[in-house]
C-alpha cells in the first residue's frame, strides 16, 4: 500500500500572485461584503420594526435577507482575510463548516424563493382567500420546513464529502471550499458519491423549479386577463424582481455545478463562482426590496 498522509488543512485558490492585485481583491470583496451587509441589515430591521410590513410577503423577504447575509458571511470574510494577510490556508474544520453552511444557506434560499412564488400565486390568483391560506401559522410552518430540510440536505452533502479520505493534494481549485473541488482530492473512487449527489440535487432542484414555473404560468394567465393597464403593471411589478433573483441564482448555479471541472483551475470557473456566491446577496436587497414602495416608505420613516 502506498503511504498516505492525513490532510489537516487546505490551500485555497488565490486570485493573483501579485501583492498589489491581492490588495485590490481585498478592497473589492470588502466593499461588496459591506454593501451586502448594510443592504440586508436594513431590510431586516425595517421589516422587523414596522408593523405595517408584518405580512407574509415581507416575512419571507426578511428570511431571504437573513439567508443572503449568512451565505456571503460564510466565504467572503475568510477570502478577504487571506488576501490581506497573504495566505491561502483554511483548516479542515473551517472547510467542513464552509461546505455545510454554504449549502445550508443556499438551499434554504432557493426553498424560500419557491415559497415566495407560491405566495405571489395565491395573492394574484386567489386574492379573496389570501389571508385564509397564508395565515401566520402556515407561513411559520413553511419557513420552519425550509430551514429544517436545508439542514438535513446540507448534512448529507457534507457527510458524503468528508467521509472520503483526502491524500491526492490539499490544494482546492476555488477561493472557498466547495464539494466538486473537494471530491477531486479524494484518494478513493468518488464516482458513485458524485452521481448520488448530482441525482439527489437534480431531483430537488427540478421539483422546486417546476413549482416556480407552474406558479408563474398561473400568475401570468391571470394578469394578462386584467383589463386595466395599471392593474397589470402593479401585478407584474411584484413578480419581476422575484423572477430576476430566481433567474440569477439558477443561471449561475447551473454553470457552477454542471460545467466539467478540470484539474487545472479555470479563470472562468473563478468568475462564475464569484457571481454565484457574492453577486446575489449583494444585489438582492436592491432588486427585491429597495425598489418596493412600502419598504422605501418604511425606511424613510425609520431613518
Amino acid at each position: 500500500m502506498s503511504n498516505q498522509t492525513t490532510v489537516t488543512e487546505f490551500l485555497l485558490l488565490e486570485f493573483s500572485d501579485s501583492r498589489e492585485l491581492q490588495l485590490l481583491h481585498f478592497a473589492i470583496f470588502l466593499a461588496a461584503y459591506l454593501a451586502a451587509l448594510i443592504g440586508n441589515l436594513l431590510v431586516i430591521m425595517v421589516v422587523a420594526l414596522d408593523h405595517h410590513l408584518h405580512t407574509p410577503m415581507y416575512f419571507f423577504l426578511m428570511n431571504l435577507s437573513i439567508l443572503d447575509l449568512g451565505s456571503i458571511s460564510v466565504i467572503v470574510p475568510k477570502s478577504i482575510g487571506n488576501s490581506l494577510w497573504n495566505t491561502r490556508l483554511i483548516s479542515y474544520a473551517g472547510c467542513v463548516a464552509q461546505v455545510f453552511l454554504f449549502f445550508f444557506f443556499g438551499t434554504t434560499n432557493f426553498a424560500f424563493l419557491t415559497i415566495m412564488a407560491y405566495d405571489r400565486c395565491i395573492a394574484i390568483c386567489k386574492p379573496l382567500h389570501y389571508e385564509t391560506i397564508m395565515k401566520r401559522s402556515a407561513c411559520v410552518q413553511m419557513a420552519v420546513s425550509a430551514w429544517v430540510s436545508a439542514i438535513l440536505y446540507s448534512a448529507l452533502h457534507t457527510g458524503n464529502t468528508f467521509r472520503l479520505p483526502f491524500c491526492h493534494s490539499n490544494i482546492i481549485n476555488q477561493f472557498f471550499c466547495d464539494v466538486p473541488q473537494l471530491l477531486q482530492l479524494s484518494c478513493s473512487d468518488s464516482y458513485l458519491t458524485e452521481v448520488g449527489i448530482i441525482v439527489f440535487s437534480a431531483c430537488l432542484f427540478l421539483i422546486c423549479f417546476g413549482f416556480i414555473v407552474v406558479s408563474y404560468v398561473q400568475i401570468f394567465s391571470v394578469v394578462l386577463r386584467i383589463p386595466s393597464k395599471q392593474g397589470r403593471h402593479k401585478a407584474f411589478s411584484t413578480c419581476i424582481p422575484h423572477l430576476i433573483v430566481v433567474s440569477l441564482l439558477i443561471f449561475t448555479g447551473i454553470i457552477t455545478y454542471t460545467i466539467p471541472i478540470f484539474n487545472s483551475p479555470s479563470r472562468l470557473d473563478l468568475v462564475v463562482a464569484v457571481l454565484y456566491a457574492i453577486l446575489p446577496p449583494m444585489i438582492n436587497p436592491i432588486i427585491y426590496s429597495m425598489r418596493n414602495k412600502e419598504i422605501k416608505a418604511a425606511l424613510r420613516k425609520f431613518i
